[in-house]
């Protein structure tokens, strides 16, 4: 599989800008966005702003993520070529976790359904 510590290492605040464009590009906003990250991570938006401003990486973006949402399971698909149900490395996965979801809201998927409710 492709190499994971540049991935890993990547800041957040980096990518985060991308994950917005890519939702408001499609007519999407930051806030649904936002609301994607908190489901998914169960930061708020106080955390949140707190890992944007300290630059952290994807990797202690995830160590410090409060509580993965227990229905991370049932985020299925595909995503850069790899099904993210059976991407093995679990920071990998996360990491893809959240650019899958972000890409339904991108493709307009309905909220309830992207929060797999």
């Amino acid at each position: 599989m492709m190499e994971h510590s540049r991935v890993f290492k990547m800041s957040f605040a980096g990518v985060y800008p991308h994950y917005i464009y890519k939702a408001e590009k499609k007519g999407k906003t930051k806030e649904e966005v936002d609301a994607i990250i908190f489901w998914l991570t169960g930061y708020d938006k106080t955390s949140l702003k707190k890992q944007i401003e300290d630059r952290v990486d994807f990797e202690t973006f995830f160590a410090e993520a409060p509580a993965m949402h227990p229905n991370t399971n049932k985020i299925k698909g595909l995503i850069c070529g790899y099904r993210v149900e059976e991407i093995e490395n679990k920071l990998m996965q996360q990491i893809r976790y959240l650019d899958k979801l972000i890409d339904e809201l991108a493709r307009g998927k309905k909220m309830k359904s992207i929060l797999r409710e």
